[in-house]
């Protein structure tokens, strides 16, 4: 077991021992002191959490064992009790990663007798195994991604140009891979069509260098998920024309030549003369992290749940120059509001007095490890979930927050997509806060925990006032985001106070099942009144 495994193992053992240190406070002040005092602990967390002394909350250093007794003191402290149902590891549900580097490069061709001399200058090859060979292979050219039969694709490795088919079957997150969402298809059809290796011409938007420099970062994914041992290669114009049969007298035009036959409605893939040999290696390292999981207990133990999520991750040292990416915007903004949720809850919420209307559904808190990494702590927690993913009535991820000023309009990223909706709009009218038109937001719904919820059957959602400003949130994502300069300065305090009261409606309005049934859930006619149990 990890250093920081055992620290947070004792910290669990500590938190299971230690009495009650703080009560929920309560929120009886007039309403400015109570948004006054919740700004402040809002940015109280933030500052914890971005500060220096934290490392950028790389999973598996230092820095999570920082973050996550940071965290689970705070919940602790509030009356939340251990959510992973694990009696071995309360508070800290285990998720174990593998990273691999990419370590060896190489590639030779041959076009008839003659070898056509590469080097890095001209060929990147990488694997999602920890060793890759394919061995003179003929080259099949299929142009922008037409799949041929696996008769004709099987033993062989496609030449496919880069205009939108963007690689990667190869292991990667979001912190080392490279290309867009949309893109992926052409390499994946290939691969799953039988072809050995794909090799993608690379269309001058982004160099071979801009490539080798992000594939070069480890990938990730969970140990013990099937990984495919695939190999791909990148090639730049030149390389791609010589291959095709182009000459130093002619330079270009074989590839041009190419591209237009591509263009064309009958392209069909053809030899194109050339044998390619690829080989690429790749170093593997594991790495031990967790997520944190609450829980706020409710009355009725059969009305299901509610589950409130917040990714605690980010990437560390970030810049060549060894500088720290401090995450303050992304994302210990939302695991401060998440944290201020579960506060408003235990007392009660803003408006009422302490200890009423405590939830008829459980609630879960759920701190993701590895979002970063390609949303792989939550894929842990939907893998392994402490109760049946069919009890949660609805998801809510905060992700980002504190871009815009109180008061704007509010977004669902994920609109139209869940059956939340309908009373998400109801809970919004309430409030007298405005929906925003149409789906905009839904631009980033792959790029948070929500997705891989959706993908396993959990309506979930991210409600935001953040994501309705597109301008602002555009500034963001050009600027700060995942840089040295997502720091705690860029945060409105008073915006993340307003995501904090409209995700406590959210939630309390959920957790209700006389307001919302959930699907597959009955609607109770009156309150349980024989199985409260004690928070």
């Amino acid at each position: 077991m990890s250093r920081g495994a055992w620290v947070l193992r004792a910290l669990a053992l500590v938190l299971l021992a230690a009495p009650l240190l703080a009560a929920p406070l309560c929120l009886s002040a007039a309403p400015a002191a109570v948004a006054a005092s919740l700004e402040q602990r809002l940015r109280g967390h933030v500052e914890t959490l971005a500060s220096p002394a934290f490392g950028g909350r790389r999973p598996g250093t230092d820095g999570e064992t920082q973050t996550l007794r940071y965290l689970a003191r705070q919940w602790f402290e509030m009356g939340l009790e251990s959510g992973t149902n694990l009696p071995g590891n309360p508070w800290f549900a285990p998720v174990e990663l593998v990273a691999r580097e990419p370590v060896l490069s190489r590639a030779t061709f041959t076009r008839g007798r003659r070898h056509l001399l590469a080097d890095e200058r001209d060929v990147f090859v990488v694997t999602s195994g920890v060793r890759n060979l394919v061995e003179s292979a003929p080259v099949l050219f299929v142009g922008h991604g037409t799949v041929p039969s696996r008769t004709e694709l099987a033993g062989r490795v496609a030449l496919l140009l880069d205009s939108k088919s963007r690689p990667t079957r190869a292991l990667r997150g979001r912190d080392g891979g490279d290309g867009a969402a949309d893109g992926h298809e052409a390499v994946g059809r290939l691969l799953d069509g039988g072809a050995m290796a794909v090799i993608t011409v690379l269309d001058g938007a982004r160099s071979l260098d801009d490539v080798a420099m992000r594939r070069r970062k480890a990938g990730t994914a969970l140990a013990g998920e099937r990984l495919d041992n695939e190999i791909e290669a990148f090639v730049t114009p030149d390389m791609a024309d010589r291959l095709l049969g182009g000459t130093p007298a002619a330079a270009g035009q074989a590839l041009a030549a190419a591209q237009t036959e591509a263009d064309q409605p009958d392209f069909t893939p053809r030899l194109i003369g050339a044998t390619a040999t690829l080989e690429a290696t790749s170093k593997e390292t594991r790495v031990r992290t967790h997520n944190l999981v609450g829980r706020i207990p409710g009355r009725d133990p059969e009305a299901g749940a509610v589950l409130l999520v917040a990714h605690w991750d980010h990437f560390g040292v970030c810049a060549d120059n060894g500088a720290i990416c401090p995450g303050a915007v992304d994302n210990a903004s939302g695991v401060a509001v998440i944290t201020e949720v579960a506060r408003q809850v235990m007392a009660g919420g803003p408006l009422r007095p302490q200890g009423r209307d405590m939830p008829e559904r459980d609630i879960y808190v759920l701190a993701t490890t590895g979002e970063e990494m390609g949303l792989l702590g939550a894929l842990a927690f939907a893998e392994n979930p402490p109760l049946p993913l069919g009890r949660i009535v609805a998801a809510f991820n905060v992700d980002s927050t504190g871009l815009v000023p109180p008061g704007g309009p509010v977004a669902i990223v994920g609109r139209g997509m869940t059956p939340l909706d309908e009373e998400v709009g109801r809970v919004l009218a309430r409030m007298k806060r405005k929906l925003v038109d149409g789906q905009a937001a839904n631009a980033y719904v792959r790029r948070q925990d929500s997705w891989v919820l959706m993908q396993h059957d959990v309506p979930a959602i991210m409600v935001s006032t953040s994501y309705a400003d597109e301008a602002r949130l555009g500034r963001f994502m050009a600027g700060a985001y995942h840089t040295p300069a997502d720091t705690p300065d860029q945060v409105n305090y008073a915006g993340m106070a307003d995501d904090v009261l409209i995700t406590t409606e959210l939630v309390r309005d959920f957790a209700d099942p006389r307001r919302y049934a959930g699907a597959g859930l009955p609607l109770p006619a009156s309150p349980p009144t024989n199985s409260r149990r004690t928070p």
